[in-house]
């Protein structure tokens, strides 16, 4: 049976209109859904800590900055747009003390909720809005009169109104316009971090750099292999986005579809998906979530070292150099602190 698709004739912008939004955090998520929300006509706060460097950004876009804890106090609903690893430190300094009856906390993964790194009261709602899409895209996407598709969820139901709430915070960030589906706090978080870790991010950059290596091994140009086992995944991954699997084979070359449908599966075979269920289960027990956690507690020293050893990867030098060939692609300086910034400035 297939899952309802909730759209805007399904939610309605009046659950909020007489309540006060208040958006934890100014960074991807943050800032998309509180200048959505803020131009569906809503009454939107930001909450940030005393030094944050975001004061000044949302102060300049028109919202009522405040301490996180009094953000908290003055809400209805609390939008805990802070990084999953911070949400404890967060919640047991601003937001616990200040939650009461009849609150709801939003969040958009369910990290912290699903390995209970927090453990709300019985007497407010939890939900989560989570748009399947970056913050940028969730800006752009609106501004332009359309949506990412997104979930919902509903962890506590207090009120009994917290699906309502849920719904029409995903209509005032847009996502109604493209479809929402529910899920539950669980599915959302193991799927979420098993895609993450084992296709989109860590498998397929795992999968290119093995390419780009076994090329450049062989004797064959880095730069020949940059194109074919980077450059053109973009093509591919549009292609399949736009039309399915299928859809891309039918658009690429017949000989590209054989050495697909013959090869593939010789690449990305039992023992891999034998490798990704030992992952999965990893996640499903929490296990993958406590190595994240004290990773974070020893101060990322670790994963640190690791960020620096990818960089160094020759993949990434001949990337950067062909890419400032190319005039179409626009480049983009990742500067630690400067994230948020440069997400703000695409929504404009």
């Amino acid at each position: 049976m297939a899952a309802k698709i909730y759209t805007n004739k399904d939610a309605t912008l009046a659950t909020l209109k007489k309540k006060t939004l208040a958006v934890i955090g100014f960074g991807s998520q943050g800032h998309a859904h509180a200048l959505n929300l803020k131009e569906s006509g809503m009454n939107v706060i930001i909450g940030l800590y005393a030094k944050s460097k975001s004061r000044e950004v949302a102060k300049k876009l028109g919202f009522k900055v405040m301490d996180t804890a009094d953000a908290v106090k003055a809400a209805d609903v609390i939008f805990v747009a802070v990084p999953d690893t911070r949400i404890p430190a967060v919640y047991e300094k601003d937001i616990a003390p200040n939650l009461t009856k009849g609150k709801t906390l939003l969040f958009s993964h369910g990290f912290a909720i699903h390995f209970k790194t927090i453990e709300p009261p019985k007497d407010v709602n939890v939900i989560m809005v989570a748009p399947k899409g970056p913050g940028h895209t969730v800006r752009s996407q609106f501004v332009d009169g359309k949506g990412v598709p997104g979930l919902i969820a509903i962890h506590n139901d207090a009120d009994g109104k917290a699906k309502k709430i849920a719904l029409a915070w995903a209509r005032g960030v847009g996502c109604t316009r493209a479809g929402v589906f529910e899920t539950n706090f669980e599915e959302e978080t193991v799927t979420d971090l098993f895609g993450e870790q084992v296709v989109l991010c860590g498998g397929a950059s795992a999968l290119v750099k093995a390419g780009f290596d076994v090329l450049v091994e062989a004797g064959y140009q880095p730069e020949m292999a940059y194109f074919e086992c980077l450059h053109e995944l973009k093509l591919i991954v549009d292609l399949m986005n736009e039309s399915g699997i299928a859809g891309m084979r039918f658009s690429v070359s017949e000989t590209a579809e054989y050495g697909d449908v013959t090869v593939g599966p010789k690449i990305i075979n039992e023992s891999v998906k034998n490798r990704m269920r030992k992952q999965l289960k990893a996640i499903e027990s929490g296990k993958f979530a406590r190595e994240w956690i004290k990773e974070n507690e020893n101060g990322c020293k670790e994963f640190n070292k690791i960020r620096k050893d990818e960089a160094r990867h020759p993949i990434e030098k001949v990337g950067e150099r062909l890419r400032g060939t190319m005039s179409w692609i626009k480049q983009k300086k990742l500067a630690k602190g400067a994230a948020q910034a440069s997400y703000v400035s695409a929504s404009k």
